[in-house]
């Protein structure tokens, strides 16, 4: 029997050093990488998502970053897909892959497969947006709270983003979106190795207020200008973009708006590092640890 292929997945928050990391894994093994970031695929967007640098993606293949327009919509499921295809590219020449990123979903997606959605008329999708826009997100979980119950008992309630899908399924199908989540697991042919890369809370903290400044500094704000004529689309309704969409409408100022962003990301790294801490397959590591790291891998493919 052939030796089944690897991907190895760098998972963890937001400024934890997981890119580093799975350079530094991907140049041991020299082989390439899939990103699992779900903002880093778009080529309008760059500075506000962090994008590996141009060194950075010159010394490794990266899949899926600057791969979309922003008007292209992208979720899980088409996730799943790319992202399979891309490893089995990479299986063509190497026997494992390195997967990096952020998203949990995607990299659940990838790992276990996404349940088929019914599709979304894009006329709901507009009136459920408008609505959290001029509502805010007290009014999305009080109207999950009441009209599903059941997916806001477990539901990610601090996250627009899910609780407007959620609501989206409610509007066009009568029906919970839980009705739809069968819960099976694909089988892939491939084995998976999950490592959990972060720092201590006071160090990453400090890394996220760096970075955000020198987003700042690398002219964040004239991004965002350039992208306002798509500023509904969901690949902008998000840390970052949201907040100097505010400043340019004149309803915070700039020094609020970057406290604002360094908060919100804050915060967003606390609910990636809950998502992943569910995982029980998930081996976590301090992110200079890459001999650690290497250790665990090779002990698990020997295996």
């Amino acid at each position: 029997m052939m030796k089944k292929k690897t991907v190895i997945i760098v998972g963890g928050p937001t400024a934890a050093g997981k890119t580093a990391a799975a350079i530094r894994i991907a140049r041991q093994f020299g082989t390439e990488i899939i990103s699992a970031d779900s903002r880093q695929c778009y080529r309008e967007i760059s500075i506000g998502t962090a994008k590996p640098n141009a060194a950075e993606l010159a010394a490794i293949h990266h899949y899926f970053i600057n791969s979309h327009s922003i008007q292209e919509l992208v979720n899980a499921g088409t996730y799943e897909k790319l992202a399979l295809g891309y490893a089995a590219n990479i299986f063509e020449h190497h026997d494992i892959a390195v997967m990096c990123g952020g998203t949990g979903l995607y990299i659940k997606a990838f790992c276990e497969g996404m349940d088929d959605m019914p599709n979304i008329p894009a006329d709901i999708r507009e009136k459920v947006r408008a609505e959290y826009e001029a509502n805010g997100l007290l009014w999305l979980q009080q109207t999950l709270a009441e009209r599903d119950p059941v997916f806001y008992a477990s539901a990610e309630t601090q996250n627009p983003q899910r609780l407007m899908r959620a609501l989206e399924m409610l509007e066009a199908t009568g029906q919970s979106i839980t009705t739809y989540r069968k819960g099976n697991t694909a089988e892939r042919d491939f084995n998976i190795i999950k490592l959990g890369v972060t720092l201590p809370k006071e160090q990453l903290h400090a890394n996220i207020h760096k970075r955000v400044d020198i987003m700042m500094e690398q002219g964040l704000v004239e991004e965002v200008k350039a992208v306002l004529p798509y500023r509904h689309h969901n690949a902008l309704q998000t840390v970052g973009y949201t907040e100097i969409f505010d400043y340019l409408d004149g309803k915070i100022d700039l020094p609020k708006a970057v406290e604002e962003i360094k908060t919100h990301t804050r915060q967003y790294a606390k609910r990636q590092l809950t998502w992943f801490r569910r995982d029980p397959l998930m081996q976590w590591f301090d992110a200079t640890d890459i001999d650690g790291m290497m250790s665990h891998i090779q002990s698990t493919v020997q295996a």
